[in-house]
Formats: structure tokens, C-alpha cells, sequence
């Protein structure tokens, strides 16, 4: 009897809990039928000119055994060869106001010749033309607009500063071209940097983000939008990232109302500070973001800011590291007056800088990013050479890029390339900024499927060869 009320005890106890770790779990069903009605899926179509057929038969030597093949396979197959492509793509995005502005990626949209978007529900049989408002490459955010007949349901930015890793998230996308697909996790962490340009501040979630949920939106239990899917790991599962809301509010609204987005600058060069150096300036722990080099002429030349001062505040804002001094001053407009405090040589110091504007033409003029904050491709930390450097890297003026780490087991490292390298040039092509390698690897060595590194090393050069090739 005993051990029948144990049993029975112990299943009601089971019973119990199980209902209650059910109970436990939130409910994403209202807030998929609500939220999906403002997701939009985007396709896109480019059209890519092939070669000119002509091209691989001139210049063959006269009665050559396969000149009679040559005119022969031109004559009947050169025309077709060298028609005009369409590539085609797709995406998501979504609509943040009832007359038809839609959020997406940059990369999305990037290079299209046109744009279409397409809506769940009543208007799922309908496609609309959009038209790109603006971009901003830096972010990988752009804006669309379309025409539509009517209201449109829209979402709302929530705060991103607000979530808290361990939170429910919810993804809503269009991956691989499987029409509105939503996916539910937690947010993995915060601030990540994934070296994919000079903003990164990116929500890592552990819900499925796959290609095609690029620029659909990441929302919180009330249906707010806290992030655009913008990226994921190829090799991982489980690993996605998004673009911060707070980030993109900022930017949506400056394209919407200038098709552009203008953002501060400040002139200098910095780095990010590691125990030892913080050691030698005096400082109680690595934060603030030391500045390498000031250029002349420039708002923090004008302000009095000297090469070796550490930027440790903007506004009275803690400066973390050289990336969070570049998304503060990036946050603020060109003309914008601020106090910057700085640590110089044991002392405290407020200074006051009217900040210009950042351009890609300046920084391509100063010939490195603002940032000089270290950054991974393909196995390798990267910064600028800097001046102070070259002659002991064997270099006669100030050019290249640093190697200063090797991931073990990386291409890189099985391909010999080594810490205190320096990359001359990338696929024949020079590299000065980590921007630039990162363009030549993209698009250059990604198609090639190899990249030819020139490096110099101990005042040689020397080629190391690295295969893009799936193992």
C-alpha cells in the first residue's frame, strides 16, 4: 500500500512539473500572426553581362589547327555565350510606416536592377515595384519604398539597450525562399564584434537565421523590432547576428530625410589598450581608446589633442574601446559641438571638438580607417602599419597591413603566414586598410577561390598562397 502511494506520489509530482515547465514557455503564436503581417519578403534581379566570347579566340596565329573550331563555335554558340544574365536573389525586410517605407539590408538590395516586394496574407498574390531611398554601406542597412493602395501594418523599433541576454527572441524571414518562416530563441549575447565593418555591435541570437532571413527583423515578446538579421557563420549552427535597433533607428531616420547618412568625425587614429600599456600611461584598467595619431588640421588637431592622449569619455559617456569611440562619434552629426575627456600623462583633461564630417574619401585620403581597432579575416588580426613602424618592418615608406595574430589552425597559419608579417598586396592588388582586404577577399579571391598574399617579411618579400577551396 506504502509503495503504491510512493508511485502514485511520485507521477502526481511529474505530472506537476511537467505542466508547469510547459507552462513556463512563452507563446509565439499571436505574436507571429501580428508581426508577420509587416514582414515582407524582397527579391531581386541583376543583370550581369557575360564576356564577349569573341575575346578567347583573337590573337591566334594565322592557319592555326584550331582556327576553323574557333570560327565554327563563334559562329554558332558566341552569341548565345555573350547574352546579358540574370542573377536573382532574395531577402527579407519589413515596413516600419503605413505609406510603404520598408527596412532591409544593404546587401540585400546592393546592385540591383530591380526590386520586388511581396507581402503575407491579403497581400501575399500581389507584388510591388520598391525603390531604394538610400543605403549605408557601413551598417548594411538600406530603406525601400513602395506604392501601395493601401494602409500597410507596420513595426515598431523597440530598445535595443534594453534586452538582456538570456531573453525570448523571435526571427521572421523568408530563408532559402521558404515564404515567412519564423524561428524563436534567446538572445546569446550583446556588443559582438564580427570584423564586418567599423559599427559592428551586433545581438548574437541562437535563433535559426539562415540566407534569405537577411533584413527581416528580431523581435521581442511585445513584437517590437530590437535587431535586423543581417549575418551568420557558415560553420556554425545556431550562431546568428543582428544590427542593434538602436543603431538602426539612428540610421533609417537620416536616409529617410537625406537619402544619406552623415556622421561626425574626429581626425585621429587609435587603438585599443592592453594591460601593459595601460600599466605604462598610468591607467587602473585597459579602457579608453589611445590615440595613435592625430591628422593635422583636422577637429582633434584643432581641439588639442596630442598623439598618445587616451580618450577615456564623449559626453560623459565611458569610452570602452577604440570600436565603442567609433560608433559614439559616428552616432553624432558633422558640426556637432562635445566634450571629450582624455587621460594625458596622469592627468585628467576635458577638451571641446566641433566635429566634421566622415567621409569613405577621407579615410581613403588618410589612407587607414579612423579605426585601427585589430580585425580578424580568415584567421588573421590585421591593423594598418603605422608610421613610427616601418622602418623597422623593413618597409621604405608607410604601407600595408600588420599581421599581428594567427589563428591556430586557420588557412592562414597552414599556409605559413606568420605574426609581424606585413600584406603588401592582396590578389596583385595593394592593401593599405583592413576594408580593402576585406573587398579583395570578398570579391576578388571568393570568385578566384585562391588568395596570393605578397608579404614582406624580415625585409624580404616573399608569396604565400592560400586556397579558398572547401577542405
Amino acid at each position: 500500500m506504502i509503495k503504491k502511494m510512493f508511485k502514485l506520489g511520485i507521477l502526481l509530482f511529474s505530472i506537476c512539473w511537467v505542466t508547469l515547465s510547459w507552462a513556463a514557455l512563452p507563446e509565439f503564436t499571436d505574436l507571429a500572426a501580428r508581426a508577420g503581417k509587416a514582414v515582407v519578403n524582397i527579391g531581386t534581379v541583376k543583370v550581369v553581362k557575360r564576356p564577349d566570347i569573341r575575346g578567347f579566340f583573337r590573337g591566334l596565329p594565322q592557319n592555326h589547327p584550331f582556327e576553323d573550331f574557333f570560327d565554327q563555335f563563334e559562329k554558332f554558340f558566341g552569341q548565345q555565350f555573350s547574352r546579358p544574365q540574370k542573377q536573382r536573389s532574395l531577402g527579407s525586410g519589413f515596413i516600419i510606416s503605413r505609406d510603404g517605407y520598408i527596412v532591409t539590408n544593404n546587401h540585400v538590395i546592393e546592385g540591383a536592377d530591380e526590386i520586388k516586394v511581396k507581402f503575407q496574407d491579403k497581400h501575399g498574390d500581389k507584388t510591388y515595384d520598391a525603390k531604394i531611398v538610400g543605403t549605408d554601406p557601413e551598417t548594411d542597412l538600406a530603406l525601400l519604398k513602395i506604392d501601395a493602395d493601401t494602409d500597410l501594418p507596420t513595426l515598431k523599433f523597440g530598445d535595443s539597450d534594453k534586452i538582456k541576454v538570456g531573453q525570448w527572441v523571435v526571427a521572421i524571414g523568408n530563408p532559402f525562399g521558404l515564404d515567412h518562416t519564423v524561428t524563436a530563441g534567446i538572445v546569446s549575447a550583446k556588443g559582438r564584434i564580427i570584423g564586418a565593418g567599423p559599427y559592428d555591435n551586433f545581438i548574437q541570437t541562437d535563433a535559426s537565421i539562415n540566407p534569405g532571413n537577411s533584413g527581416g527583423p528580431l523581435l521581442n515578446l511585445k513584437g517590437e523590432v530590437i535587431g535586423i538579421n543581417t549575418a551568420i557563420i557558415a560553420s556554425g549552427q545556431g550562431i546568428g547576428f543582428a544590427i542593434p535597433s538602436n543603431l538602426a533607428k539612428n540610421v533609417i531616420e537620416q536616409l529617410k530625410k537625406h537619402k544619406k547618412v552623415k556622421r561626425g568625425w574626429l581626425g585621429v587614429s587609435i587603438q585599443n589598450l592592453d594591460e601593459n600599456s595601460a600599466k605604462a600611461l598610468g591607467l587602473e584598467a585597459p579602457k579608453g581608446a589611445l590615440v595613435a595619431s592625430v591628422t593635422p588640421g583636422d577637429p582633434a588637431d584643432k581641439a588639442g589633442v596630442k598623439a598618445g592622449d587616451v580618450i577615456i569619455a564623449v559626453e560623459g559617456k565611458v569610452v570602452e574601446n577604440a570600436s565603442d569611440l567609433t560608433r559614439k562619434i559616428g552616432e553624432l552629426l558633422p558640426g556637432t559641438k562635445i566634450k571629450i575627456t582624455i587621460w594625458r600623462k596622469g592627468t585628467v583633461k576635458d577638451v571641446y571638438v566641433t566635429l566634421g564630417e566622415r567621409s569613405l574619401h577621407k579615410l581613403a585620403q588618410n589612407g587607414r580607417p579612423e579605426s585601427e581597432v585589430e580585425e580578424s579575416v580568415l584567421g588573421l588580426s590585421l591593423r594598418s602599419v603605422r608610421p613610427e613602424e616601418a622602418r623597422a618592418l623593413g618597409l621604405d615608406k608607410v604601407r600595408g597591413l600588420l599581421v599581428t595574430g594567427v589563428h591556430d589552425g586557420s588557412k592562414a597559419a597552414l599556409n605559413d603566414v606568420r605574426p609581424g608579417d606585413v600584406i603588401l598586396e592582396a590578389n596583385g592588388q595593394e592593401v593599405n586598410t583592413v576594408s580593402e582586404f576585406k573587398r579583395i577577399f570578398e570579391t576578388d579571391a571568393k570568385k578566384k577561390k585562391v588568395l596570393m598574399l605578397l608579404i614582406k617579411r624580415n625585409g624580404q618579400n616573399v608569396f604565400r598562397t592560400i586556397s579558398l577551396e572547401e577542405d
